[in-house]
């Protein structure tokens, strides 16, 4: 009679986990080993790390089996990648093949590659699987010792930590107590090299940024080369606020997909520069097994596109759906997998290809024709999708050279503004009962909702829009901008003054 063993894995699709049955099947016949349901190359490699690594732990192994041994991995219908399910197929043949006593497997999860000498490797996705299991009401989840500290994070779980094939076999058998791995969360701001008190000049930029950092919006600086744009965009990390429990996680689970998580969990908000040279797929993800992007890779945190007018056109134009919805969709013939991409966008871009229209000290050497071509690679649907487009100027020399003696605010101060101001925000949407965190992230309807307006702002608005073309969203987020603006100072309304600042940061030469 044949005898079938069952345990539970799990498959990656997007940054989403879904439940897999391993079925073991030992039958008679001559011996063959063969793994069924849309496996994939390093799927189907596991035949042989599963025969050494059972046989260098002193089991008896598939190969010495003459026997029939399938291996389906259900639902057949999903395709299977990747090798951790090295750990399920190993220990369904032991309980196929009697090696070891049945335990319950219906509430455990494992998950994890071998080694040949019967060691865990760790495996992409943990959180993933691990936030998966949770929503099954699963109680356990075995994985590597590489993929604690990310996976522990998901409460309501039991994640246990496994060196090698013998030590879990000792557990299921009960032999030795299986000790839930705990982690604590704590964020931080990070590291960073630029504090914005050493930049000299440049009160324009830095309180964009402040901006910015404070309502998640979008900022074009538009400068001659050596103004200091970059430095400002590198700066705005060091006066980012640190992440909460719940934006790590989303953060974390698509790092995770993408393998790159080395000490676990996301704590501290990312900044992404990609080269202009980068392509379509790297930027805003996909792939023959679609892995997320740039843009996904920058959710909660900061893509900086340096000089972006050399990015390629397509490339620019496939961001405009992601910055409006905060999420992008691959579509692939496998079907539609959606990656989170809330990113605040940082751009910076001289005002032509030699760098100096419009400079008051440098002549320009442009004709106007390249001058044109060169502004019109920033199509006027993105530029309407960027809040803040600021002129950023040359330091002048006496900016340079004043003393370090004279006070400016420095990171950690705005730093700590930019938390109050989004703590204000946090506490205003969750009394609307919206979860979102930020000014940008606001609907029309909810901009319109709570951007209270006097008398005076509401006749500046109507005089401002009357005068100048601004596109339904345009209006929208000025009205966003207005608002960061205002939670900066610490008002309730939205004044005429806030308007106009808001109202002057579309006007983009």
């Amino acid at each position: 009679m044949a005898e079938v063993a069952k345990i539970f894995s799990a498959e990656l699709e997007g940054i989403h986990a879904k439940l897999i049955d391993v079925e073991v099947d030992i039958n008679v016949g001559l011996h063959a080993f063969n793994i069924v349901g849309l496996a994939d190359k390093a799927l189907s490699e596991a035949k042989e790390r599963v025969n050494s690594a059972l046989k260098n732990s002193g089991l008896k192994p598939p190969n010495r089996e003459n026997r029939k041994i399938t291996v389906n991995l259900a639902p057949a219908d999903i395709k299977k990648t990747g090798s951790q399910y090295d750990l399920a197929i190993a220990l369904g043949y032991l309980l196929a093949s009697k090696q070891i006593k049945e335990f319950n497997s219906v509430d455990k999860i494992f998950i994890g590659e071998l080694s040949l000498d019967g060691g865990l490797r760790p495996v992409f996705g943990s959180l993933n699987i691990a936030e998966m299991a949770e929503s099954k009401k699963i109680e356990y989840l075995f994985l590597p010792e590489g993929n604690v500290k990310e996976a522990s994070v998901i409460k309501n779980l039991k994640v246990i930590p496994i060196k090698n094939i013998l030590e879990i076999i000792e557990i299921l058998e009960g032999r030795k107590s299986a000790l839930p791995a705990i982690t604590s969360f704590s964020s931080n701001c990070g590291k960073y090299e630029i504090d914005l008190a050493d930049i000299r000049g440049q009160e324009n930029g830095k309180r964009a940024l402040v901006i910015s950092a404070s309502g998640g919006h979008n900022l074009l600086m538009s400068g001659p080369p050596g103004s200091g744009k970059s430095m400002l965009a590198k700066a705005l990390v060091s006066i980012l606020p640190p992440m909460n429990l719940e934006e790590s996680i989303e953060a974390t689970k698509i790092y995770s997909v993408a393998g790159l998580t080395k000490e676990g969990i996301i704590s501290v908000r990312p900044f992404r520069s990609p080269h202009h040279t980068a392509s379509g797929v790297s930027i805003i993800g996909g792939g023959q097994i679609p892995k997320p992007g740039e843009i996904s890779l920058a959710h909660r945190g900061v893509l900086f596109l340096d000089e972006i007018p050399e990015f390629r056109k397509d490339v620019l134009e496939s961001l405009r759906q992601p910055l409006e919805d905060g999420r992008v969709f691959v579509s692939r013939a496998r079907g539609a997998l959606e990656f989170p991409a809330r990113f605040s966008l940082i751009a910076a871009m001289n005002p032509c290809p030699c760098g100096f229209y419009n400079d008051p000290d440098k002549d320009c050497r442009c004709t106007a024709n390249e001058i044109f071509r060169y502004q019109k690679k920033i199509s006027g649907p993105l530029l309407d999708r960027i809040d803040l487009q600021i002129f950023v100027p040359r330091v002048k020399t006496s900016d340079l050279m004043e003393s370090d003696s004279i006070p400016k605010m420095s990171s950690a101060e705005l730093r700590n503004l930019v938390i109050k101001t989004r703590k204000r925000q946090k506490e205003r949407f969750e009394k609307l009962g919206v979860k979102i965190f930020t000014n940008s992230e606001m609907s029309s309807k909810l901009a319109s909702a709570v951007v209270y307006l006097d008398e005076e702002g509401e006749k500046f608005l109507k005089s401002a829009l009357e005068k100048s073309f601004i596109s339904g969203r345009g209006f929208y987020r000025i009205l966003k901008v207005a608002r960061t603006i205002a939670d900066l100072e610490d008002s309730e309304k939205v004044l005429a003054s806030h308007l106009k600042e808001a109202f002057q940061y579309r006007l983009k030469d």
